[in-house]
């Protein structure tokens, strides 16, 4: 994890600022954010009929695996001196391969843009999760946050 004074990120605008550590993704997770959601396609949580179907195990959910944006970023980043963070929104999103079952995830942070507002920053963060042994990431997406010191 990087530590950070919230001003001192905007000299760093286009570079990596944080790495998060690995998160397994297990079925008992699936299955919990299935029942939330309201989303029990057999894909995600029938593991005899998925086992069967196109990618040979049940995958997580595309907002599932949008929804580790923030356990991830924690992992990745943090700020000294800020009191309040805030999801503001995001710009841009994409699920370019599947996460099955098991899969191992992290994420890569880099700061796109540094916007100082009244009582900090809105900072735009393209995160890219990426799944261990997988060529292409599982999600990649513009976050808008805000930080208040």
């Amino acid at each position: 994890m990087r530590h950070y004074a919230l001003a001192d990120l905007a000299a760093l605008q286009g570079q990596e600022i944080g790495r998060s550590g690995w998160v397994v993704v297990e079925q008992v997770h699936i299955d919990q954010f299935a029942r939330a959601t309201g989303d029990e396609q057999w894909i995600h949580v029938d593991p005899a009929r998925a086992a069967a179907g196109p990618f040979g195990a049940t995958v997580a959910h595309g907002f599932l695996t949008l929804s580790l944006l923030s356990q991830l970023f924690s992992a990745a980043v943090a700020f000294d001196d800020v009191r309040l963070s805030l999801n503001y929104g995001l710009d841009r999103v994409r699920f370019p391969s599947p996460v099955p079952v098991g899969s191992r995830l992290r994420a890569v942070c880099v700061l796109d843009a540094f916007e100082p507002i009244a009582g900090g920053a809105q900072l735009t963060v393209t995160v890219t999760i990426e799944r261990d042994g997988g060529a292409k990431p599982a999600c990649v997406a513009e976050w808008v946050t805000r930080h208040f010191t």
